[in-house]
């Protein structure tokens, strides 16, 4: 201990090495699985570097649920959701520049606590069989496990059909309804005093059972009539109740109206074909079961033969239409298209359209079938006891008939055009092109392309001199017919002059032109407009092109109080157009610029930021921004301020809290001043900003410094212990040589007085020897608060430095808070109560 001291003393005093310490804040800590912890390694001396390595020796990196944060002569590893893997010993290594280090360790221990896994609940079984209620619980150690019902422990005593198997599932025989209920599957651990439990709810379902008052029916089929079928079904859960025809299920829809849980099947409408089989069927989780109900049918009307027809526009044709019934039913028909209807000896009011008819049979005759007929024709079969239509279509096939009556295109030498022919016909057209009576081949020519569609054929022509213009047939036939249509492909013009050139606004560097769009086009749209200005005094022309074909056009870069002369060109594909009126204008002269416009908002601390905006500059670029400003009780004088004229911010500083201010700011440029603009604002609240931790507002120096002092503390405590311990070290050498004994006896009552050293509770000879530090007190030199101001460089939301935490939420390592613990193999650690998980 002596050496080790001269040792220690040695090195402070030759000043040229601190001895290098790690701690850790815990030492050893039990976890449960899916827990988090958190431990901290602090290094004491001049570190380099503080690594961590895992219980299988490896250097941990940061990852998502390993987590490393290190800040100077502090690291912090955090392990989110711990899981089994993660328990054994963790290493803190600290190095230094001379390549020497460090280490301490943390032990982690695992445990599993009490754990229900896939829970399931409400649990089900069918009355009669022999039901398993699961409870899946791990633990370590293995848990022991009750059930309770009904608030009573179940045994085999009191439970004469229930046992409780090796897997801790429970186990009833012939389960039935009266088990229902709530059972509690309770685990314990003994060893940790640790319990918990699970509620299952237990259901017994009872398979369904059917009650059928009558099974057979007769029924007309009536054209309004209904009959209802009736089953009704017990069981627990309460069963779903469905009807089924012919293998499918029944939905419900206008025919079939289901009622009362889907007890009672009406059929709506009844005919011929809805006799027959149906089956009710009752199915719950429990089982199913199934009845038949049988439903006779009497014959009403069907119609047996219609048929959709073809007919020619300018033909005749004939629609028929059978039907069976009885008694034999009455046929007619209805037009949908405009809901005439026609009986035996019934005309259409134009006389084309005629019905005859007999007893289940009637025809409609059309003498000149016309596109107007084409669509659906209904067909009625009616008796006393109901009826039945049905629908056909009448088809009708026409020649080609032209939909678009524009047949003039325009285009220029080189400029390719698309010709569009659209046609319509039953059935579909095929579409040729023409020119001078000889047909354009499907490849075309160098000049021209065909581009054939249903309904549709595009002609594309590109003119290369004046012989490819003209007229250009188009064509259309089908086995109806044949038509044409004649195209005319002419040149195109430039356009017109633009008129009513007028400037709409004027400044001293701009001015904006508009205009009238020309009368003429020239066949092709406009594409944009050209506009041509000049000073008056000069020859050259400057050139400014419109966006698009927007007739107003700005004019930037003039020169104040000038004369300059304007006219407007339209261009189209073709070529520029003739130019309009010339017309001439004056720009402003220079002058003072206009009041600047100002939004304000909160700067850093106690400043205030302005954004100025600037309006008309006057002619000449803005110089400077002159801003003053006071506050609202006008007692004080006025402060000045100034920024260059293209700035668009500026930041009034050094401002007093919960003070309302004016400010007036001026804009200047060669010619003068603007007007000045008005503002107002008001500062806020001081604001209550907590100084920063100790380490970090202190420098380099200063934390080097406390780690000096602190080495020197903890070597007179190492010295004192001995001192007191084993009558030994620096300091009894000093008291034996300089008071003799008694003073050595006195000295040492007075250490234990004032350096607060005591043994420790476990009885060992090792001291405890507490250090701390007043805390710093940080003053506001500008009204002696204790707080730390901002100032213009001082971030509104600097990050806070937060001390480590432990898990009870006591901060550790604060630097007006330090603990040590001195052993005898000059290890550093926290005190016991510190380590505690």
């Amino acid at each position: 201990m002596i050496l080790t001291l001269i040792s220690f003393l040695g090195l402070l005093v030759s000043g040229s090495q601190a001895v290098l310490q790690a701690t850790i804040s815990l030492s050893k800590v039990e976890l449960s699985v899916g827990e988090s912890k958190f431990f901290t390694c602090t290094a004491i001396g001049e570190p380099v570097s503080i690594e961590w390595f895992n219980p299988q020796g490896e250097r941990i990196m940061s990852s998502q649920r390993v987590v490393l944060h290190t800040e100077r002569v502090r690291s912090r590893l955090t392990i989110y959701n711990a899981n089994i893997e993660d328990a054994g010993i963790y290493r803190c290594q600290v190095s230094d520049a001379r390549g020497q280090t460090q280490e301490a360790t943390v032990v982690l221990e695992i445990y599993q606590k009490l754990t229900f896994q896939e829970m399931k609940s409400p649990q089900e079984f069918r009355q009669g069989e022999v039901a398993e209620v699961a409870c899946n619980v791990t633990s370590s150690p293995v848990p022991i496990v009750t059930w309770l019902y009904n608030n009573m422990e179940i045994t085999a005593d009191s439970f004469k059909r229930f046992q409780i198997l090796p897997n801790n599932n429970l186990q009833i025989q012939k389960v039935a309804k009266a088990d229902e209920g709530v059972y509690r599957c309770e685990a314990r651990v003994e060893a940790r005093g640790e319990i918990d439990f699970r509620d299952i709810s237990v259901i017994v379902n009872v398979p369904p059972v059917l009650s059928v008052p009558q099974q057979s029916f007769n029924a007309t089929a009536d054209y309004q009539e209904s009959v209802t079928l009736t089953c009704r079904a017990y069981g627990s859960p309460e069963p779903e109740v469905t009807w089924h025809r012919r293998g499918k299920q029944i939905e419900e829809s206008d025919q079939y109206v289901l009622k009362g849980r889907g007890t009672m099947l009406t059929i709506c409408s009844i005919k011929q074909d809805d006799g027959g089989s149906y089956f009710c069927k009752a199915t719950n989780k429990a089982g199913v079961v199934e009845e038949e109900l049988v439903l006779k049918v009497f014959v009403q009307p069907h119609i047996t033969l219609l048929n959709n027809i073809t007919a020619v526009e300018g033909s005749a044709t004939m629609i028929s239409c059978t039907a069976e019934g009885e008694p034999v039913p009455e046929v007619s028909w209805r037009r949908a298209s405009d809901g005439y209807s026609f009986t035996d000896g019934d005309k259409s009011p134009d006389g084309r359209i005629e019905a005859h008819g007999r007893k289940g049979k009637s025809t409609l005759t059309i003498s000149v079938v016309k596109l107007s007929d084409w669509g659906r024709f209904d067909c009625e079969a009616l008796s006393r006891i109901g009826g039945h239509q049905k629908s056909m279509y009448l088809d009708i096939e026409y020649a080609p008939t032209f939909l678009s009556n524009y047949t003039i295109y325009f285009s220029w030498e080189g400029n390719p055009i698309n010709i569009s022919c659209d046609v319509i016909a039953n059935p579909l057209a095929s579409i040729l092109w023409k020119r001078n009576k000889i047909t354009i081949s499907g490849e075309g020519t160098g000049h021209t392309r065909v581009y054939n569609t249903d309904g549709r054929s595009l002609l594309e022509v590109t003119p290369m001199s004046e012989r490819d213009f003209g007229r250009y047939n188009c064509t259309a036939s089908n086995k109806i017919g044949m038509r044409f249509q004649e195209f005319i492909l002419a040149q195109a013009d430039v356009p017109s002059n633009p008129y009513a050139v007028r400037l709409s606004s004027v400044s001293q560097r701009w001015a904006t032109v508009s205009f009238m769009k020309p009368d003429s086009h020239g066949g092709v749209p406009i594409g944009h407009y050209l506009v041509k200005y000049r000073d008056i005094g000069l020859q050259d022309w400057r050139d400014v092109k419109s966006n698009g074909v927007q007739t107003m056009v700005l004019l930037t870069n003039l020169e104040p109080n000038t004369t300059y002369e304007v006219r407007v060109a339209a261009v189209n594909g073709k070529g520029q157009g003739e130019f309009s009126r010339t017309e001439s204008f004056q720009t402003l002269a220079i002058r003072e610029p206009s009041p600047p416009s100002v939004h304000g908002q909160r700067g850093g601390g106690k400043s205030y930021r302005l954004s100025l905006i600037k309006q008309d500059d006057g002619g000449t670029p803005i110089v400077e921004y002159i801003i003053k400003y006071r506050t609202r009780d006008r007692e004080d004088s006025w402060m000045f301020k100034t920024v260059p004229g293209v700035s668009d911010q500026v930041l009034l500083q050094h401002l007093q809290w919960n003070t309302e201010y004016e400010v007036e700011i001026t804009a200047r440029n060669m010619q003068g001043l603007s007007e000045p603009t008005f503002y107002e604002f008001k500062m806020p609240q001081k604001q209550d900003i907590t100084a920063d931790s100790l380490f970090s507002s202190l420098g380099l120096g200063a934390v080097v410094g406390l780690g000096v002092a602190a080495l020197v503390l903890i070597l007179v405590a190492v010295d004192v212990s001995c001192f007191f311990l084993k009558q030994c070290g620096l300091l009894m050498c000093i008291t034996r040589k300089g008071c003799g004994k008694k003073t050595a006896t006195s000295g040492k009552s007075k250490d234990l007085e004032e350096g607060k050293a005591a043994y420790l509770k476990d009885g060992s000879k090792e001291p405890i020897v507490e250090m701390r530090t007043e805390e710093e007190r940080i003053t506001n030199p500008d009204d002696g608060s204790h707080i730390n101001e901002p100032n213009e460089t001082t971030p509104l939301t600097e990050p806070e430095k937060l001390p480590l935490k432990e898990e009870n939420g006591k901060e550790t390592l604060k630097p007006d808070a330090i603990e040590v613990k001195v052993h005898s193999d000059n290890s550093i650690q926290t005190k016991e109560e510190d380590s505690k998980a």
